[in-house]
């Protein structure tokens, strides 16, 4: 599921990008310049503009939806507890430090031989 919705995701993120690119400017960028007019100077939305709003929507909806699925997918659990791929229960020891196994066992932690040979 994870994967349909992120393929639809990239082709609505393609096709987004390319209708923004084929549109043609309309002058003013970021609203500098052309002074005065109306506040309906725009010209009506063309096809193409209903259609970029379109895909904006689509894409908005597939972030929100992988958002939801990646969150479902984590629940319950925290990045801390997967650092290592090792996992405590309430009833495990602590994970010891790096450094104690870098040090030679002392006398009393030394492993007891099996008896007869």
């Amino acid at each position: 599921m994870e994967n349909v919705v992120l393929i639809i995701h990239l082709i609505l993120a393609l096709s987004l990008i390319g209708t923004v690119l084929l549109q043609r400017s309309e002058g003013g960028g970021l609203g500098m310049g052309g002074g005065g007019g109306t506040a309906n100077s725009r010209p009506p939305a063309s096809a193409i503009s209903k259609f970029t709003w379109m895909l904006a929507v689509a894409f908005i909806a597939t972030s929100i939806t992988l958002t939801l699925i990646a969150a479902g997918n984590t629940a319950g659990s925290s990045v801390a507890d997967r650092v290592g791929g090792i996992t405590l229960d309430q009833n495990d020891a602590p994970a010891p430090v790096l450094g104690d196994s870098l040090l030679p066992p002392s006398p009393a932690e030394e492993p007891l031989l099996p008896a007869g040979d």
